[in-house]
């Protein structure tokens, strides 16, 4: 059997590497300020627009058209506010402070929680004895065979599409952000309320101006689109064939990020609105690069570009993996179980 490109690029990818893309994690300002412009200014105009197209009494079939293209701008907010709490974003703390806690309103996202959970991402990511930190909930075959019946319908259902891409996204962040986190700290209760604050706000100028039924019309198909694509980039950035996982004991931090992390390879425009994100195992491999400096990093060194892409068309195949399967090291979908799971069901009923 023949080596997979991505385990060639793995094995290429030494800590030294990982040292050498130091160099394109340097904050630009001009770069940062004008991706504000070019993301921000977009989605301001388009709202104005939708507003416009409601007051003038066109179909709502218009507003809708634009909250599609809305939606992308907010995409393209979120990496935003992603890199800001990477700390990437500028190369001022204060600046990233600022402009991740003004996106994060926009985003319905508090800043301090979300950078904490994240970090912790990074940094168990691929980890079979870590999961739970900012990830999509992944049990092995094992686990599900073991779990009591409830468990197993409660995890089916979770992994559902229709949960996972519909009610996932509006619960993940409309209503589970508002919320700060048990156990949290100070700086973070602070950071949610704020955030909770700052769309209270929004919603008390929309109520005066534009009506709150004008409001919900335009920005829910807005977020619920945004977040349905920002959940679907992220399952596919760790939930594919051929994935990277481990035990605690051999993890490896340079298989996780470059075998662990896809490289989802989308067309321009989609890459664009996505902020480069797709890059992910360069991401994974040095955080602190700004999304605008990915492209130039994967340009610049070919090890990076012996991982195998993910195509669009491909990335749809990664939608019915469910569980991770330790002996074949891969996800496989709830049907590669069903005759084990019979057995443990007769199993049960006997004893």
């Amino acid at each position: 059997m023949g080596v997979r490109a991505d385990e060639t690029a793995a094995g290429s990818l030494q800590p030294d590497l990982v040292r050498t893309l130091a160099a394109y994690g340097q904050a630009d300002r001009r770069r940062a300020t004008w991706q504000i412009v070019t993301s921000v200014g977009p989605y301001l105009a388009l709202w104005a627009m939708m507003i416009a197209a409601m007051r003038t009494g066109l179909p709502y079939i218009v507003t809708l058209a634009l909250a599609v293209v809305a939606a992308g701008f907010v995409i393209r907010t979120f990496i935003i506010f992603h890199d800001c709490c990477h700390g990437s974003f500028f190369s001022s703390k204060l600046a990233n402070q600022v402009i991740g806690t003004i996106t994060g309103i926009l985003t319905y996202t508090p800043y301090e929680p979300w950078r904490l959970a994240h970090a912790k991402h990074h940094v168990t990511a691929g980890n079979l004895d870590r999961r739970g930190a900012g990830d999509v909930w992944t049990m092995t075959v094992a686990e599900y065979l073991a779990a009591p019946w409830w468990k197993r319908f409660v995890y089916r259902g979770f992994r559902h599409p229709l949960v996972m891409f519909g009610l996932g996204p509006l619960f993940a962040f409309v209503l589970s952000q508002r919320f700060a986190r048990k156990g949290a700290g100070r700086r973070e209760h602070i950071s949610t309320i704020g955030t909770n604050l700052g769309l209270l706000a929004i919603l008390a100028i929309a109520w005066v101006t534009i009506g709150l039924r004008a409001y919900l019309l335009i920005q829910a198909p807005v977020i619920l689109i945004a977040a349905m694509f920002g959940i679907w980039l992220f399952y596919v950035q760790h939930q594919f064939q051929g994935v990277y996982w481990a035990r605690d004991g051999s993890w490896d931090r340079v298989r996780a990020a470059v075998e662990g992390s896809s490289f989802y390879k989308l067309p321009k425009v989609l890459q664009w609105f996505s902020g480069n994100i797709g890059l992910h195992h360069i991401h994974h491999l040095r955080a602190t690069i700004p999304n605008y400096n990915l492209q130039a990093a994967y340009d610049a060194i070919p090890a990076l570009q012996m991982v195998k892409p993910l195509t669009l068309a491909g990335s749809l195949k990664c939608l019915g993996l469910a569980l991770y399967d330790e002996a074949q090291g891969r996800l496989v979908r709830f049907g590669a179980i069903k005759s084990a799971l019979k057995g443990t069901v007769r199993t049960s009923a006997r004893t």
